[in-house]
């Protein structure tokens, strides 16, 4: 009994240092295509014009006329998304124009964030349960599949089950998210499906992918305050 139990204890010692080894591998590179991606993003602002942001700000209810109306400059966030991942269809996106004039090294890392973001999808998701190494195990609640995701904030703040919109990309074997964040519940989805009625005239998993479906619940979600509970932070430096 005596050796079992040393035995046992040998593995998990052995279990232990493997598990956080995989964890720290996961965040090192979860850290490096965050920041890329921050880069990017930086650099895709630049492909907007202030009447396109004025413009999406408006239709969320951010600004009126040439103002702004803000509760948090984070609210912008969400007017950023839009401009930047979705157009009407006689449009390029703003994520395309910036791709097209950037010249990147084929199969480099920044070449793989740009791909993925340029493959991002606006998700409804529910928390499932932590992965393993790092991260989280959802579900995207409208195509009916479980994601890795990784993201230290979500982990750290997020129980079991709560749910969000968000918009993700996969740069390798885990996603990550695109920057935005809306805390739901089923009534602000609801609202979200009752506020654009011509969404109803397409199947369920078609209306997740029109942009005036994230659009909806952005400005809903704008409108209940939810918003407020939304707090952006950068990644852990490797070094902490």
């Amino acid at each position: 009994m005596v050796s079992a139990t040393v035995a046992l204890r040998k593995d998990n010692a052995i279990a232990r240092p493997a598990a956080l080894l995989g964890r720290a591998k996961v965040l090192t590179r979860y850290r490096h295509l965050r920041e890329i991606s921050r880069q990017h993003h930086s650099a895709v602002l630049d492909f907007l014009s202030k009447d396109t942001i004025m413009s999406q700000a408006r239709r969320l209810g951010l600004a009126q006329g040439k103002t702004l109306v803000l509760d948090s400059m984070d609210d912008l966030n969400l007017a950023f998304d839009l401009a930047i991942h979705t157009a009407p269809k006689d449009r390029s996106r703003a994520i395309d124009r910036y791709a097209r004039a950037t010249r990147l090294a084929p199969e480099s890392d920044e070449s793989l964030v740009l791909e993925a973001m340029q493959r991002a999808r606006f998700s409804i998701i529910s928390i499932v349960r932590r992965h393993p190494a790092a991260g989280l195990i959802v579900k995207d609640l409208f195509r009916g599949v479980e994601v890795w995701l990784v993201d230290e904030g979500l982990e750290s703040s997020l129980p079991d089950g709560a749910a969000l919109a968000t918009r993700l990309y996969t740069p390798e074997g885990f996603a990550m998210t695109a920057g935005v964040l809306v805390p739901l519940d089923i009534e602000l989805i609801e609202d979200a499906i009752a506020d654009t009625p011509q969404l109803l005239r397409n199947r369920r998993e078609e209306f997740i992918d029109d942009r005036r479906f994230a659009e909806a619940i952005y400005r809903v979600a704008l409108a209940s305050g939810l918003m407020e509970q939304v707090a952006y932070q950068d990644p852990i430096a490797e070094s902490e």
